[in-house]
């Protein structure tokens, strides 16, 4: 049976953004096309209140979508536009930014600060799309408990069960799995011409063929297998270790546009690009009403 490969690891480095909020920068410009048609990737992991309680204060975003997705923690976000709404534990706030949306997101103490905000970028035709809001809560999302994992289908399908979403214009897989200690498991849903990667959020993984090297707060791209069989799907086998592991796969069809990225807008051109902050100066960057 084909297996994909790891072709890269990607472990980011910390970085300090919104008003003084200390994170983990796993994806973003250096890993653009690789990672297509994903664009950042920030994780989070602290006990520490003053890590991140001065938030994300209003700011802009046009032509992308972001993926705010909580497993412990408690985050209230906004918008200019009167739309409000608190992120707890397991929840998942999915956001369209489309032609222009002006939020904020602001983390509150709690015990323990933990997720990762996705940015998926959005094709050429729909970014000036009707901006959106969507709050998936815990109930919302299909849980499949197997012998080895618990695993939460936040975007596309897994074995049959659909995901809360499952992308209007990017069709996203977004799986949350919890692997027990020292388990195998293998998937074998996305298409080999789609990007898939793994986010390890905690505890330790391996994904290469021995199970010998694992890793921890880390993304590995698998790449379709180099062997001569003719498979549309090769499969993703990956092996917990001593501790457990949780992880995030993400996939998608990469879009493979061109990218002018200013801060929170991304545009497909430089032209596009200078007109959003003209506009964000005059005042007419908002487009749509939600």
């Amino acid at each position: 049976m084909s297996k994909r490969v790891v072709s890269q690891t990607v472990r980011g480095q910390n970085a300090v953004d919104g008003a003084g909020v200390h994170l983990r920068r796993v994806l973003g410009l250096r890993t653009v096309k690789d990672f297509d048609p994903f664009l950042m990737l920030d994780g989070f992991d602290s006990v520490n209140p003053q890590d991140y309680i001065r938030g994300f204060p209003w700011h802009p975003h046009r032509g992308i979508e972001t993926v705010t997705y909580l497993l412990k923690g408690k985050i209230e976000h906004g918008d200019s536009l009167g739309n409000f709404g608190v992120i707890g534990d397991l929840q998942c706030q999915w956001m369209t930014g489309g032609s222009g949306i002006i939020h904020q997101e602001m983390p509150k103490e709690s015990d323990r600060m933990l997720g990762c905000q996705l940015w998926v970028n959005l094709p050429a035709k729909d970014k000036m799309t009707h901006p959106a809001y969507r709050d998936i809560l815990s109930e919302d999302v299909s849980v499949v408990e197997e012998q080895e994992a618990t695993v939460r289908v936040l975007s596309g399908s897994y074995k049959g069960h659909k995901g809360a979403v499952s992308g209007d214009y990017v069709k996203v897989q977004y799986l949350d799995v919890d692997l027990k200690a020292g388990s195998l498991w293998s998937y074998r849903e996305t298409p080999n011409n789609q990007t898939l990667f793994l986010y390890l959020i905690e505890g330790s993984l391996s994904a290469d063929n021995a199970f010998a090297h694992f890793e921890e707060k880390a993304c590995a791209i698998l790449l379709k297998s180099s062997s001569e069989a003719d498979s549309e799907f090769d499969e993703v086998a990956v092996k917990a270790g001593p501790g457990g592991a949780r992880f995030f796969l993400i996939a998608a069809a990469p879009l493979r546009e061109p990218i002018s990225w200013g801060g929170p807008i991304v545009m497909n051109t430089n032209e596009e690009l200078n007109l959003a902050f003209e506009e964000l100066d005059n005042n007419t960057f908002i487009k749509h009403k939600i």
